[in-house]
C-alpha cells in the first residue's frame, strides 16, 4: 500500500489533533492513516470512501459469478444427464433417500 507520508500520523499524533479535525478532513476527502509501532493499523475515511469500496466489492462478487458462468459456458460440453439414470448408475434408489429423512 502506497501512502503520502503527509497523510499519515500517529496514535498520538491523532489524538492530539482531536476527533473533529479527522472528520472534517476526511468529509472533505483526505484519508488519514494512523501508525502505531509504524505501521499502518487505522485510516480515517470519509463514508464516501467507504460506499465507493462496498460498491467495488459488490462488483468483484460478480465478477468472480460472471467469471464461473463464462468458464461453465465455454467448457460445457452440452451433454446432459437424466437424474433417474445417474441414481441408477451408483445403485441408488430415489424413492429411498425421501424415506430416510424421517
Amino acid at each position: 500500500m502506497n501512502i503520502n507520508t503527509d497523510d499519515s500520523l500517529s496514535v498520538t499524533e491523532a489524538s492530539n489533533r482531536g476527533v473533529s479535525r479527522l472528520i472534517r478532513d476526511a468529509t472533505n476527502g483526505r484519508t488519514q492513516y494512523v501508525l502505531r509501532n509504524n505501521r499502518v493499523v487505522a485510516a480515517v475515511v470519509g463514508v464516501d470512501d467507504i460506499e465507493r469500496l462496498q460498491r467495488l466489492d459488490e462488483l468483484e462478487g460478480d465478477l468472480r459469478l460472471l467469471s464461473v458462468a463464462l468458464a461453465r459456458t465455454v467448457t460445457d460440453s452440452g451433454r446432459r444427464h437424466n437424474l433417474d439414470d445417474v441414481a441408477a448408475t451408483f445403485g441408488t434408489d430415489l424413492d429411498t433417500l425421501d424415506e430416510d429423512d424421517g
